[in-house]
């Protein structure tokens, strides 16, 4: 099973990621946690990492885009993953197809989280209160919800031209969401 998890900022994509990487047996590849281990570790790459992070903005392609390769060809990975938070751009997501069709990786399908923005708000300082993320403030989050609207919805339409896109409402309970996302895939 090859899967992206697309959705907002908070939408719930990181908890649902967790739950299929348990049933499907496949890890979850989030680009936001590598990167957040390089700053624990205080990586120059953690480093630089934080502060673009610390303002609300994407780390540049080329970062993520070699991360997510180099992952890809992890062994792990052979039966196959759960994409979380990558792509975020037509061109990241551009940078994938290759990656894939150079590998003979074909994606399953893109599951679109939809939630509604003032909620996800609310949802990500209680986040941030319960995992001490200091990327996720009030203005951070709202700043995060706008480039998402620019640059990240339109994933969307992209993968769904593909017929990969199946669109879940992520504002039910968990167990609800996950329900409907591995209906969704079983269709």
């Amino acid at each position: 099973m090859r899967l992206i998890l697309l959705g907002p900022p908070g939408a719930g994509k990181g908890t649902q990621a967790k739950i299929l990487v348990e049933a499907f047996g496949i890890p979850q590849l989030s680009t936001g946690d590598i990167l957040r281990s390089a700053i624990a570790e205080q990586t120059p790459l953690g480093i630089a990492a934080k502060e673009i992070m610390d303002r609300g903005d994407l780390v540049s392609n080329d970062i993520v885009n070699g991360i997510v390769s180099e992952r890809l060809d992890a062994e792990d990975c052979a039966p196959g993953f759960i994409l979380d938070g990558f792509p975020r751009t037509i061109g990241q997501a551009e940078a994938l197809d290759g990656m894939l069709r150079d590998k003979g990786i074909k994606l399953d399908a893109v599951i679109e989280m939809t939630a509604d923005a003032d909620v996800l708000v609310g949802r990500v300082i209680n986040r941030a209160k319960e995992s001490n993320r200091p990327d996720d403030s009030p203005e951070v989050i709202r700043k995060r919800l706008d480039i998402y609207k620019q640059d990240t919805a339109p994933l969307v339409e992209y993968y769904r031209k593909q017929g990969l896109v199946k669109t879940v409402d992520g504002m039910q309970p968990v167990d609800q969401v996950t329900a409907a996302i591995k209906g969704a895939i079983a269709r």
